[in-house]
């Protein structure tokens, strides 16, 4: 059995042949900020939000669509689908182009509601659902291998394709996050808090807030997100210490380096990780990141520390955000390559307040990717029997309340740069806007 899922939003143009006529847009291009703009003013904020769980930003697909039609007309005029990786891997595996409806989701034209691609969102983009994947549920057995896919990947002839979803909920179910009251957490390069229910968080505050909420891959289940960028801060900075701005090999030999040079107790420094832009609350794509209080003892272990602690802060504020729209909860199962500090992980369970179950499987996404397969080949009966075989703690973090203590006023005094700089996010959006 083989199943496919992807990190959402990247999609790949495809022409009537289904051949890519151009390299795959990836999630994090915020060249549509006009585009997502435009939607907004043309439906409104609200509407948006209330048929597709997600507020305008030039992140979704839909959006550099409407930019790729205005600034390569020539290129948009050849292209016939934008689909999803799924999807595009299912047809280049002679396959039906499926996208399941968490990543349908995550174009900003999927109705969460019906399950479908929302008509009025299509026709006020100019778009038609032709130009976009067959949206079906995630778990749906796309069909066999052929023998020249299974020869290509060294798989047998007949090997069942089964259809993922988007790596969020994928992890979260990994972690059996099925239901409300237990909470996913990504630790990657953006940091995501993932939680589930039975219907979409859209209140007040869930729109005030920015937060996602849309299609679980559990049946007639939603998971709702809080998220930001985080470990693409850590990357940033680990190539600033390179010589040659290159990745730095052994990567986790100089983190660990890093950590054991770090004094105890706050570093002094507040540092937003905000390389990306802002996500939850303002979801500001020209925002940029900062690093305050710098002093001529500053080391590079305090800027790495700080770093930490900066994201630390921003799952913090998260988790607290999260619990205000989707419910109480003290439990959090995280997964994805920032676990692998133990520094950051004391840090967000102390700052947090809450517990953090590391799992035994390393890979929730590719566990829950495997669970969807599983359900549907008749390995097991439902994803909740799946989930209750396969999932497995490994190690937990508590909250060490000396270092809540430690770091309440530090805490405290990012709220107030992340404040702050309302006004300069304000003046950076405005300047993209008009670039």
């Amino acid at each position: 059995m083989l199943a496919v899922s992807s990190h959402g939003e990247t999609f790949v143009p495809v022409n009537s042949s289904g051949e890519a006529i151009a390299p795959a847009i990836l999630n994090f291009d915020n060249r549509a900020i006009a585009e997502a703009n435009a939607l907004t003013k043309a439906l409104g904020k609200r509407h948006i939000f209330e048929i597709t769980g997600l507020t305008s930003h030039p992140m979704y697909p839909v959006p550099k669509m409407l930019w790729l039609r205005e600034h390569q007309p020539n290129m948009y005029s050849s292209i016939a689908r934008f689909l999803a990786i799924p999807a595009y891997v299912l047809s280049r595996l002679g396959l039906p182009a499926y996208v399941d409806h968490s990543l349908a989701s995550r174009y900003l034209a999927f109705d969460i509601h019906e399950r479908t691609w929302s008509a009025e969102i299509l026709s006020t983009s100019g778009l038609c659902p032709e130009q976009l994947p067959l949206a079906v549920p995630a778990g749906t057995i796309a069909g066999e291998l052929s023998a020249s896919a299974a020869a290509h990947l060294g798989l047998r002839k007949g090997t069942l394709v089964v259809l993922g979803g988007h790596d969020q909920p994928c992890g979260a179910l990994g972690c059996g996050v099925l239901d409300q009251g237990r909470v996913y957490a990504s630790l990657g390069t953006y940091e995501c808090l993932v939680a589930a229910s039975r219907t979409p968080a859209l209140s007040e505050r869930a729109l005030a807030a920015n937060l996602n909420t849309y299609c679980h891959v559990m049946p007639e289940r939603y998971v709702t997100l809080a998220y930001f960028p985080a470990g693409i801060m850590v990357d940033w900075f680990l190539r600033v210490l390179s010589s040659n701005g290159e990745p730095i090999p052994l990567i986790g030999e100089l983190c660990r380096e890093l950590e054991e040079e770090t004094s105890a107790g706050p570093s002094g420094l507040c540092i937003t990780p905000h390389l990306l832009g802002t996500c939850n609350p303002d979801f500001n794509p020209a925002a940029s990141g900062v690093v305050a209080g710098i002093r001529p003892g500053t080391t590079r272990a305090d800027l790495y520390k700080g770093i930490l602690e900066g994201v630390a802060c921003e799952f913090a504020d998260m988790s607290d955000l999260l619990t205000e729209t989707a419910g109480a909860f003290s439990q959090v199962y995280v997964s994805g390559g920032g676990t692998g500090s133990r520094l950051g992980l004391k840090l967000r369970a102390s700052l947090s307040g809450r517990e953090l179950h590391l799992t035994k499987c390393p890979d929730t996404v590719c566990l829950g990717t495997a669970m969807l397969g599983g359900v549907a080949a008749g390995k097991y009966g439902s994803l909740a029997e799946a989930a209750e075989h396969l999932v497995r703690i490994s190690q937990t973090i508590g909250p060490d309340a000396a270092v809540a203590r430690r770091y309440q006023s530090q805490r405290q005094q990012y709220q107030v740069l992340y404040s702050s700089l309302a006004p300069l996010r304000r003046m950076q959006q405005n300047a993209t806007e008009e670039a």
